[in-house]
């Protein structure tokens, strides 16, 4: 099925009108309407009913739908991937990280670039579930994220990670982590800023059985941090991302549902030369008993 028809049948459908979508495509409404003759010729059936109020999807458009998008969206990366290997893509990297790798992912890029001085990378701070899905659209050559991840990403195991309760310094930690979460109240991430990360903790607070007051959410953890520097509040951060941070006391917490492992993840298919050795530099580095990646790992 050639690209520009199944584009044409997505068009249509999402702006509801050909003279819309012929628009949107820059192309004209004659030709946008000889593209969804010819793949409606392909499929053997009509894929929209014309009416007054413009092209609504038959019962075999609304199936052939969400196809159409994924072979759109599979074909958009593999060109994207062509494109950045032929245009010298073999010799930049992307990379991205996130709160359970603050401390690993800059590393493992130091170690990479001692190895590879040539290669341009590029260290972007996202969530997990972001970096996953653009690994899948070949927009990431690799990710640090939180395990587990579904079985078309292959993963490297680096270690552990878990909840700690970052407090003032004023703050007694013997009081332990609960009682504290009780007593302070927390500043937390927005859930839009890291969906998983804060379902994690939602996780572990409802398995100790705390409902505490949210002081004020912030969009990063450097922010959350700084508020709870300045008395604001107590947070739960990752033990990671948190022994980076000076002026706080960091309280164990000491839980099952609080802790879990991170590894480096990429898309599951033959890695390029490049990728190859950013693997094999990360693997080294976590061998390495000075790497000491297993840092707050309790299993």
């Amino acid at each position: 099925m050639e690209e520009r028809l199944l584009k044409a049948f997505i068009a249509v459908a999402d702006h509801g009108t050909y003279g819309a979508a012929a628009r949107a495509l820059a192309v004209t409404q004659p030709a946008l309407t000889k593209q969804i003759q010819a793949m409606e010729a392909r499929v053997g059936g009509a894929l929209f009913r014309r009416g007054r109020h413009g092209a609504e999807p038959t019962e075999l458009g609304r199936a052939l739908l969400p196809d159409a998008r994924d072979a759109v969206e599979r074909l958009d990366a593999f060109v994207l991937r062509a494109r950045r290997l032929t245009a010298g893509g073999a010799g930049r990297l992307t990379v991205g990280f996130g709160l359970s790798t603050i401390d690993i992912a800059p590393r493992a890029v130091a170690e990479f670039r001692r190895r590879r001085p040539g290669v341009r990378v590029g260290l972007d701070d996202l969530s997990s579930a972001v970096q996953i899905e653009r690994l899948r659209r070949g927009e990431l050559d690799a990710g640090f994220v939180r395990l587990p991840v579904d079985e078309d990403i292959a993963v490297l195991e680096l270690g552990g990670d878990e909840l700690v309760l970052a407090v003032p310094e004023g703050a007694d930690p013997a009081a332990g982590a609960e009682a504290l979460i009780t007593e302070l109240g927390l500043v937390a991430l927005a859930r839009s800023t890291n969906p998983g990360f804060v379902a994690l903790i939602d996780g572990y607070l409802a398995a100790v059985g705390l409902r505490p007051r949210i002081l004020q959410r912030a969009h990063d953890i450097q922010t959350v941090l700084a508020l709870v520097a300045a008395g604001i509040g107590a947070a739960l951060v990752s033990g990671r991302a948190g022994a980076i941070a000076p002026g706080l006391r960091l309280v164990p917490v000491d839980h099952p549902a609080a802790r879990w492992r991170i590894g480096l993840a990429w898309a599951r298919r033959e890695p390029s030369p490049t990728l190859s050795v950013f693997i094999e530099s990360t693997r080294d580095m976590c061998e390495d008993p000075s790497g000491d990646t297993g840092h707050h790992d309790n299993e």
